[in-house]
């Protein structure tokens, strides 16, 4: 299991670099058009609908249209869409639980509605903080991983308290915040080296000082916990232990981007407020 997963690992890291870091705008598009098309299919095989594939290529083909043809300040409304789908429907729904579930469902299929709605704009922040740099991605998605990774380590070492027993019992409210001690430390010390000048935690110090930095981080570090946990929640209520097998090792598309959904539209937010005079 674990050769297969780093297998997998090399093989994407092989795909995803080249392009990010030196690919066209057009070829960014195609790549990440085929990981939002997976992401799609994925999830309404979780939401249980029907006519899976023509739907997902009809998202797809939405996503991509507008990815060629649009310019930030079009996506702005798409990205606002996205952040209140999480702050109205999905985080409460972590206390209120889901609707039921099946194509026939209105609830349902608004929720997943709303669901592809936040992950196609997940994906256009994506290429919008690329056509940046790469740098300015990585920047972004590098948040998520370190809180990740932080409440991994700081869960293991202190975790008593369950965050979300019955939705993802292996995470605790100490994880967590040591997942947010840790975004915390690595967004100030970002800001002190100067190879990563032209990044989001040196945007937003600049613009709104340490406190608005502090509570940018903290956001963001909030929403990839929520972000985890809505997915594990859609799972569970599918009886799905992963979102596919697409990604041998790692599950599905889902399953790696679930913390960015909600973090990515929410960091385009905080920049466009950032850079605005």
């Amino acid at each position: 299991m674990l050769k297969t997963r780093i297998i997998t690992a090399i093989v994407l890291l092989a795909v995803l670099l080249p392009v990010l870091f030196f690919g066209t705008a057009v070829e960014v598009l195609a790549l990440s058009a085929v990981f939002f098309g997976a992401a799609c299919w994925e999830g309404l095989r979780l939401f249980g609908h029907k006519l899976i594939i023509p739907a997902a290529c009809i998202w797809t083909g939405l996503y991509v249209w507008l990815g060629y043809t649009g310019i930030p300040a079009q996506f702005m409304l798409v990205w606002l869409l996205g952040v209140l789908a999480w702050v109205i429907r999905f985080i409460p729904s972590l206390k209120f639980g889901l609707p039921a579930t099946g194509s026939g469902n209105v609830s349902n299929r608004l929720y997943s509605a709303m669901y592809l709605v936040s992950v196609m704009a997940c994906f256009l922040a994506m290429l919008v903080f690329q056509r940046h740099s790469a740098m300015y991605l990585l920047s972004v998605m590098v948040i998520v991983w370190v809180a990740d990774i932080g409440a991994y380590f700081f869960g293991k070492v202190f975790g008593k308290r369950k965050l979300a027993p019955t939705i993802s019992p292996g995470k605790s409210w100490e994880g967590a915040l040591g997942g947010w001690i840790s975004v915390l430390v690595l967004g100030a010390l970002s800001t002190q080296i100067s190879f990563f000048a032209d990044t989001f935690s040196v945007t937003v110090q600049q613009r709104w000082g340490w406190s608005g930095l502090g509570l940018a981080l903290s956001a963001l570090s909030a929403a990839s916990v929520c972000g985890d946990l809505v997915e594990s929640q859609l799972k569970r209520r599918a009886q799905m232990k992963d979102s596919s097998n697409l990604l041998p090792g790692h599950g599905g598309v889902l399953d790696r981007i679930d913390s960015l959904i909600p973090v990515l539209p929410l960091a385009m937010l905080i920049i466009e407020l950032s850079t605005r005079p």
